[in-house]
């Protein structure tokens, strides 16, 4: 063959190939809108719950996972779930995270939060995640409006950082890195060394029963944390968990450190929103708290115990060292504005 035919002939052959691509792309999108047809967007009921078992096994059999729970029945309306056939293949959540009050520095952000996962052989399919991502940013918008007016609303994601799909997912969409956490754990068949609080503090369990210590503890929450405060909300949330309970402790009667902890639907102690007023700090009482809430877990059969820490955060990571935790994963956290 001489050099002109050749030419032509590759140039032919590059032609062919293209339309072939071309081709067989229109077929792809022709199956998936097919498939799309097939799949059922819904809210969660609890009729439910013995397909959410089984979607909750797949995806957190196979590697370390952010999954959140549906909770209970007045929860259910930020839940969706994607059916193809009598299979559950995805569930979307929504919640708020973060509810700024009226007269807070105009600067603070609400935060609301998303956490969408597909089954591990579908999370390539974007166009389902689709599906679900609408319905969840729809009810983010229903949200928002109920959220104290004048601030800005940021939409976010907390993932693994090995759940590159789920990540890169939401980067498409226009999402962004924010920051990262580990997530830590303590083996609590270790021996766990008491810290001495010194006098005159006072250490005791605290299941904010009244309104009055609901109150006092949200304002000093508030003070500890004033762009990301817990909110009613989410403490009432915490304290409907398993076993869950608070460790405070006092300095002639005022509230300078807390702790709450409970178990997990696995079984797991949980640890969290550990603080100290900033006067009382470096006197061992976030260490005594933390021995607290270990022997608490320890005493209500819990094997671990788990905590979050910002990987930022040097010396909450010493603190939590010194008491026998070690880093067992990442999570990063991605936002963009509503």
């Amino acid at each position: 063959m001489g050099l002109e035919a050749k030419k032509s002939f590759n140039y032919w052959s590059r032609i062919v190939l293209l339309v072939f691509n071309v081709a067989l792309e229109q077929v792809m999108k022709k199956r998936v809108v097919s498939d799309m047809s097939k799949i059922e967007i819904r809210r969660f009921t609890k009729d439910d719950f013995q397909k959410l078992g089984e979607l909750y096994r797949a995806i957190t059999s196979r590697k370390n996972t952010v999954f959140w729970w549906v909770g209970e029945e007045d929860n259910w309306k930020n839940v969706f779930i994607a059916f193809e056939g009598k299979q559950m293949i995805g569930k979307g959540q929504v919640s708020v995270i973060t509810s700024i009050t009226q007269g807070s520095p105009k600067d603070f952000k609400h935060y609301i939060y998303l956490n969408l996962k597909m089954l591990p052989e579908r999370e390539d399919e974007y166009p389902i995640y689709d599906l679900l991502y609408e319905r969840l940013v729809n009810r983010a918008y229903q949200l928002r409006e109920k959220l104290p007016h004048g601030y800005r609303t940021m939409i976010g994601i907390g993932n693994q950082s090995t759940e590159e799909q789920n990540n890169n997912y939401f980067k498409s969409k226009g999402f962004v890195y924010w920051k990262s956490s580990f997530t830590m754990r303590r083996d609590l068949s270790e021996l766990i060394e008491h810290a001495v609080l010194s006098t005159p503090y006072s250490c005791r369990q605290w299941d904010m029963a009244s309104e009055e210590s609901v109150d006092e503890y949200l304002k000093v929450d508030m003070e500890i944390w004033p762009e990301a405060p817990i909110g009613f909300m989410r403490l009432m949330e915490n304290k409907k968990n398993s076993a869950w309970t608070a460790f405070v402790v006092r300095d002639k009667g005022v509230l300078v450190g807390s702790v709450m902890t409970w178990i997990d639907e696995d079984g797991d102690g949980v640890i969290e929103d550990l603080f100290v007023r900033k006067p009382w700090r470096k006197q061992g009482v976030a260490k005594h708290l933390l021995t607290q809430a270990l022997t608490y877990l320890k005493n209500h059969g819990c094997e671990f115990a788990e905590l979050q820490v910002e990987t930022a955060n040097k010396s909450a990571l010493s603190l939590y060292h010194s008491v026998g935790f070690k880093e067992v994963s990442e999570e990063v956290r991605y936002h963009k504005e509503l």
